[in-house]
C-alpha cells in the first residue's frame, strides 16, 4: 500500500494548467529563526492535511488495532515523506535581498495524527547564516496547484524568532478559493494557459520581512 507523500506528488510532471486542481490541502505555520545576533538560521514549518489525504497516509499504521497509528511507524512516515520532498524543495522559497537562500536538509521531522489530521512538523536549516536582511520574502507554494497551502488562521500563523521578532512582517494571505474542498481555480487557470504565471503562484502565502 503506498502511503508516501511521494506516490501522491508523481503526478506533478504530467498535471497540465488546464486540469489543475489541489488533490491535497494543507494547513500552514511558519516560524522564521534568527539567531541573537539577527543572523537567519532556517524556517520550521507545521503543516495539518486534510482529512482524507490523513486517512491514506496512516492505512495499515495501527498494529495494535487501538485506534492509533503506531508511533515509531509515523515517525519513519515523517523522515521519508521529507526525503521525497527534496526535488520540490520542500515548497519553501525564500530570498534574502533578492538573492535566493539555499537550505539543507530538513531536521527535527515529527508527525503527528489528532482529530483524523496529520501535522508534520520539520525544520530547515539555511546552509550558510545569513547576516540579518534588509528583507526578507517567503513563498510555501505548489506551482502546479496539486499540494494547496493556505495558512492557519490567527495572527500567530506566521511567527519571527530570535533577533528577528524586533522586524515588521508582512503577511499575504491566498484568495478564500485555495481552501479546502474548491476543485477548479478558472481564473488563475487562464492566466496560466496564457502564460503569465502558474497556476499555484496565484494562490502563494506571501511573507515579507522588513528589518531596521
Amino acid at each position: 500500500m503506498m502511503r508516501l507523500l511521494i506516490s501522491l506528488l508523481v503526478s506533478l510532471a504530467t498535471v497540465t494548467p488546464a486540469l489543475a486542481h489541489p488533490h491535497i490541502w494543507v494547513r500552514q505555520r511558519t516560524e522564521v529563526i534568527s539567531d541573537v545576533d539577527g543572523k537567519f538560521t532556517g524556517i520550521r514549518h507545521l503543516w495539518t492535511f486534510d482529512e482524507a489525504y490523513s486517512a491514506f497516509q496512516t492505512l495499515n499504521l495501527d498494529s495494535k488495532r487501538d485506534g492509533k497509528p503506531d508511533p515509531d511507524k509515523l515517525a519513519e512516515l515523517a523522515r521519508t515523506n521529507l526525503e521525497s520532498l527534496v526535488e520540490f524543495g520542500y515548497f519553501t522559497a525564500v530570498k534574502a535581498n533578492g538573492v535566493k537562500v539555499e537550505f539543507a536538509l530538513p531536521v527535527e521531522p515529527e508527525l503527528t495524527l489528532d482529530e483524523g489530521r496529520l501535522t508534520l512538523r520539520f525544520a530547515l536549516p539555511a546552509k550558510t547564516l545569513v547576516k540579518q536582511p534588509k528583507v526578507m520574502s517567503l513563498e510555501v507554494k505548489d506551482p502546479t496547484f496539486f499540494v494547496a497551502f493556505t495558512l492557519a488562521d490567527g495572527d500567530d500563523a506566521v511567527r519571527l524568532s530570535g533577533a528577528m521578532q524586533k522586524c515588521a512582517l508582512n503577511v499575504r494571505r491566498p484568495p478564500k478559493a485555495a481552501e479546502e474542498g474548491i476543485q477548479l481555480i478558472p481564473d488563475a487557470i487562464a492566466g496560466a494557459l496564457a502564460g503569465k504565471s502558474a497556476v499555484g503562484s496565484e494562490f502563494a502565502n506571501s511573507i515579507i520581512v522588513a528589518c531596521p
